[in-house]
């Protein structure tokens, strides 16, 4: 491993190392939704039931969220590119040991391992980025990256069907393996440290708590943490439910299917590339984009709510759909640079806060959507509509009862 000496990143291969970094935050879609097409043959090769197998999705979930809390606050005191490094090759290790898992209770146990490891490259990727970039360019930042990640969920379920083909579940894991080595490869060679020993925290657990504490007293940093976390819920919400809704209630066949999920895939894509290069040009202030978003997203989770309830048909769902997933590329990027612009010395565990509790509200939400059974897309339009509307409301609430804190202690300096 190369030393870092403390030194800044370079300008220089900026577009290279976000392209790194977003094959770290690639690492979770891949490690969730690869192995689904094989879910049916590993539950036949392990013995096991169905409901068990799905055990390994919850457990990778909770290491990809839980992972982060201790990533992010880590890589203040050790700097960015030691974690990413160690992170990647331990993704690609427990990837190995999950293809030759003998039982269905170990490769629960490894894909926990798995999680916690691939959060590493998560949470540090957005903290190199708020390292190496300021409050009007990281948004841009933001949008490359979460454009290199965000064609992981389009291609993971279409590769996993495709290697199912050649190989079988453990092959799939063999895959993810040489994934997890060939970014830590890519961090060594163009991702250097952005983060000088200057500038980093004291190691300690008091000094952990106190960062989180810090950020938890910030409404601004709150107000993007729940906005960003219940607004990705609504994504959630749509992914686990989208499935039976489509094809079991509106006869979409499989391909009909894929090619709904893939039309909104590049619209959230898209929008996000719009919302960074708008606060990128300093046109927009990203709070402004932040709101439009979240407007954007209640009339679309609104409409589909509507729709439902009065089975207004499958063009009705499908534009609420569209029209959510664009207001959701507008908040995501925006609440990121928000919550990590004011306290550089805690990037990396403000992006902790934001990964985890995007995680852990969308697997709150998410079993929601299965209330009613495949018998009625309610609960899926329910689950949406409610998560937007709340995270609009605690937005407007904490991040307006912060101005006037921010004004009083302006006139106090």
């Amino acid at each position: 491993m190369a030393d870092d000496g403390g030194r800044a990143d370079p300008v220089t291969g900026h577009r290279a190392r976000l392209v790194v970094l977003g094959a770290l935050t690639a690492a979770a879609p891949l490690s969730l939704d690869t192995y689904l097409p094989a879910l049916p043959t590993l539950t036949a090769d392990l013995a096991t039931t169905p409901s068990v197998a799905q055990l390994s999705l919850t457990s990778c979930l909770v290491g990809l969220a839980l992972g982060q809390l201790v990533a992010g606050p880590l890589s203040d005191v050790l700097g960015r590119r030691r974690p990413m490094l160690i992170g990647a090759a331990g993704f690609a290790v427990a990837s190995v040991l999950c293809a030759v898992a003998p039982s269905v209770e170990v490769l629960i146990a490894l894909r926990l391992a798995q999680g916690l490891l691939g959060a590493v490259g998560i949470v540090v990727a957005r903290a190199v980025v708020r390292d190496t970039s300021d409050a009007t360019t990281s948004a841009r930042a933001f949008a490359t990256l979460m454009l290199v990640s965000g064609v992981a969920p389009i291609v993971a379920p279409v590769l996993g069907g495709q290697l199912l083909r050649v190989t079988s579940w453990r092959g799939v894991f063999v895959v993810l393996a040489v994934y997890g080595a060939l970014t830590g490869l890519a961090v060594l060679g163009l991702v250097r440290e952005s983060l000088p020993r200057s500038r980093r925290r004291a190691g300690s657990a008091a000094a952990t708590l106190a960062s989180f504490r810090v950020l938890l007293g910030d409404r601004r940093v709150v107000a993007c943490v729940l906005a960003a976390g219940l607004v990705f819920s609504a994504m959630f919400a749509y992914i686990s439910g989208s499935t039976f809704v489509l094809q079991d209630l509106y006869g979409l066949s499989p391909q009909a299917f894929s090619g709904v999920f893939a039309a909104n895939s590049v619209a959230i894509v898209t929008s996000v590339q719009v919302a960074g290069r708008l606060a990128g040009s300093g046109r927009v202030r990203p709070e402004r984009l932040l709101v439009t978003g979240l407007g954007v997203a209640l009339v679309g989770t609104g409409g589909l709510l509507v729709s439902t309830l009065l089975d207004a048909g499958l063009a009705g769902l499908l534009a609420g759909l569209v029209l959510t997933v664009i207001g959701v590329g507008f908040v995501l990027p925006c609440a990121t640079t928000l919550a990590l612009a004011d306290h550089p010395e805690h990037a990396g565990s403000a992006s902790a806060l934001l990964g985890t509790s995007q995680f852990l509200v969308g697997a709150g939400t998410a079993p929601l959507v299965g209330l009613a059974g495949s018998r009625s897309a309610v609960p899926m339009a329910a689950t949406m509509a409610g998560a937007v509307l709340l995270g609009a409301v605690v937005f407007g609430i904490l991040w307006r009862g912060a101005l006037p804190e921010r004004a009083e202690g302006a006139q106090h300096n």
